[in-house]
């Protein structure tokens, strides 16, 4: 089961929060030509083979940062922007896109291949600094044993989620310290707006995402620090959460968490044995660039343009349990039966996020964990 969880909490999260920084400023960004230095989040997962072809075809070697969550592998990224670890910085999602380019953290280059980005995925067309590389749906999933023996049904929409049936049931991640917990919150506001609006004409929150909180809160929710947190120990649908006798059949996580635990589960049981609430999903895309003082620019384009292959955007899907956003490329047949992209998910512009996170965040904290 050690090695299940493990696999599932690489390949599940696009944003963990597990802090364990890997090398430092001095021995990761050394003036070697012939390396390539990738700093990344912790949910980096490639194929050897994958890695293999790239050194053999570009006669660069591969060397791999991993950084914590998202968030931290980004604000450690600008903190050392003028000594930077690595070369190319893979993970910056369109939730904290912003903060990275206000911060000059990437330099102008257009990757080979960026011509066959599915359009919806294309940003900063006029500067280049950041080439999308995959896209998921962060999403509400349940514990379909605990619903079936309850003979409850599961909840669909974020408007289920503050009903009396299901007080007590939903874990969620720190807005302020994960990903997926941003995520969470920016589906939120851009459902039920910043005070008033909603998408939903049956949305009963009429006083926006907060007012939505304060009964989401009412009703229960648990909050906690991170990804493998809440679905590895909170969540009663996960292996880890079986294992750890977990009563949380609610929990934030990804679109792509239910094939995961059929891939990875041991025997492969018939069906995911969790679902997706489909009303709940906010897409994310994640984002590399090349850092404005790496040392092997070349090398570092050359990767970049590796990544928009279809070896490597083909590869992304059962390792890092995301979807390619290169036209053409291949998506699994687990991905399709198990866990198919949100047909309708809650987007948001990037520059709305820009001009609005840190102040829902700061609103969050205060509303939810005070």
């Amino acid at each position: 089961m050690r090695t299940t969880n493990k696999y599932i909490a690489v390949a599940v999260g696009l944003g963990l929060v597990t802090l364990s920084a890997c090398g430092s400023s001095s021995d990761s960004a050394g003036g070697d030509s012939k390396t390539v230095t990738l700093v990344s989040h912790d949910s980096w997962a490639v194929s050897k083979s994958v890695i293999a072809a790239f050194e053999k075809e570009s006669g660069y070697k591969v060397k791999v940062l991993e950084d914590g969550d998202a968030g931290q592998a980004v604000n450690k990224a600008i903190l050392t922007k003028d000594n930077p670890q690595g070369d190319v910085f893979f993970g910056v999602d369109n939730t904290l896109l912003s903060r990275a380019l206000e911060n000059d953290l990437f330099q102008s280059y257009e990757p080979k291949g960026s011509d066959l980005i599915l359009p919806e995925y294309r940003v900063d067309q006029d500067k280049h600094r950041v080439t999308p590389i995959d896209t998921g749906d962060i999403c509400v999933n349940y514990d379909k044993a605990y619903f079936s023996e309850h003979k409850l049904a599961p909840p669909t929409s974020f408007d289920d989620l503050i009903k009396p049936e299901y007080k007590n049931l939903l874990v969620t991640e720190n807005a302020s310290t994960s990903s997926p917990g941003l995520g969470f919150l920016l589906g939120t506001a851009a459902e039920y707006g910043d005070g008033g609006t909603s998408r939903s004409s049956e949305a009963e929150s009429g006083g926006g995402w907060q007012d939505y909180w304060e009964k989401l809160k009412a009703n229960g929710v648990k909050v906690v620090d991170g990804w493998e947190q809440a679905y590895n120990e909170e969540f009663s649908g996960s292996a880890g959460g079986k294992q750890a006798k977990a009563d949380r059949p609610l929990v934030v996580s990804y679109a792509s968490s239910p094939p995961a635990e059929v891939i990875y589960a041991d025997p492969k049981p018939a069906s995911a044995p969790t679902g997706v609430a489909t009303g709940t999903c906010f897409r994310q895309v994640e984002y590399a660039g090349l850092l404005s003082n790496a040392r092997n620019t070349e090398g570092g384009k050359a990767l970049l343009d590796f990544m928009l292959t279809t070896t490597f955007q083909d590869d992304m899907p059962l390792n890092m349990f995301v979807y390619p956003v290169r036209e053409g490329a291949q998506v699994p047949e687990e991905f399709t039966k198990y866990g198919p992209q949100a047909e309708d998910p809650e987007t948001m512009d990037p520059a709305k996020i820009a001009d609005n996170r840190d102040d829902w965040v700061k609103s969050w904290t205060s509303l939810v964990l005070k």
